[in-house]
């Protein structure tokens, strides 16, 4: 008998999101579960840091690097013997990307991997299908990120649908809610304004294939569903929180006319969201209205965690002969 436990790879996975630069530590096995060993992340907000082109200004450049170099004093003090680097939509989209990418990759020492927006929604689909398993039927995924919204939806472990628009929480809050706070007149011109970012990917989206399950994956909907006073449905089971479309949108405009620094005497509100959360909220809520969701549930694992399970497909079995 193979014991997979021994064929252990202690594997870090940087992620260079649009809100924040992360650093996942976990011991991975093919055929086990990738427990987290330690992380560090560091709030950037790449969003802010935009000029009219779209390219990232310096300081953010800067922003960026100094995270890196953190992430990197992680990985150096666990000795990780592999290292997953990927890249999201904001260094996806800046026409300065490839310099920045070169700057990252001198620091690293090695490549970083861009992931296109339906490769995201392919491994946050993988991840969310993964955790759930087969009996959850056709699986709908939803993950907004800093800088795009990405939708999956599937009966297998690759979904049939992987879509992607730029409708993240920091990219809606930086173009339509800069002030953080807002009334109930402009809520609604923020969301005309995300219904049209959205037509497309709702216009794609088979109206004829209906989803057995809904999750949501995220910090923004982890924060958004401790917040609405989501429910734990199946108690005994990790994570298993319900929120009611119903609940996020009672919470919306209440969440607008407070100002930000205040939101962090509110559940689930982390200093780093506080800025961004109506946005996120806004497309959360639009997004479930246009597919006809009433009710996401949370799911704990998305990008990072889709990242190594496709890892240890590709590559883990292989070093095992299988």
């Amino acid at each position: 008998m193979i014991n997979l436990r021994s064929h252990t790879t202690r594997l870090g996975v940087l992620d260079i999101g649009s809100n924040t630069v992360h650093m996942l530590i976990v011991d991975a096995a093919p055929g086990a579960r990738p427990e987290p060993e330690a992380s560090t992340k560091t709030t950037v907000r790449l969003m802010k840091y935009l000029k009219d082109d779209g390219s990232i200004k310096k300081s953010g450049v800067e922003a960026i690097l100094e995270a890196v170099d953190q992430c990197m004093k992680l990985a150096e003090e666990y000795d990780i013997t592999q290292l997953l680097a990927m890249a999201t939509s904001a260094i996806r989209e800046a026409p300065n990307g490839n310099k920045i990418l070169h700057k990252i990759e001198e620091r690293i020492g090695q490549g970083v991997t861009v992931l296109s927006g339906t490769d995201e929604a392919r491994l946050t689909f993988l991840a969310a299908r993964r955790w759930y398993g087969w009996d959850a039927g056709r699986l709908l995924v939803l993950d907004i990120g800093g800088g795009s919204l990405e939708v999956a939806m599937g009966s297998d472990e690759e979904p049939t649908v992987a879509l992607s628009v730029p409708a993240g929480a920091g990219r809606i809050t930086t173009k339509y809610l800069p002030e953080g706070t807002a009334t109930a007149e402009e809520l609604e011109d923020v969301r005309a304004h995300v219904r049209k970012i959205l037509e497309p990917m709702v216009k794609s989206f088979p109206k004829s294939k209906m989803p057995n399950h809904a999750v949501g994956t995220s910090k923004t909907f982890r924060s958004l569903a401790r917040l609405a006073g989501a429910v734990m449905r199946s108690p005994g089971r990790e994570d298993s929180w319900i929120m009611t479309r119903e609940q996020l949108e009672d919470w919306i405009p209440r969440l607008a006319a407070i100002e930000p620094e205040q939101r962090v005497a509110l559940p689930g509100i982390t200093p780093e969201r506080t800025m961004q959360i109506v946005g996120g909220g806004i497309v959360a809520d639009e997004i479930m209205k246009a597919l006809n969701v009433q009710e996401v549930e949370i799911c704990p694992w998305a990008l990072r965690e889709g990242a190594i399970l496709r890892w240890l497909d590709q590559f883990g079995r292989t070093r095992l002969g299988f």
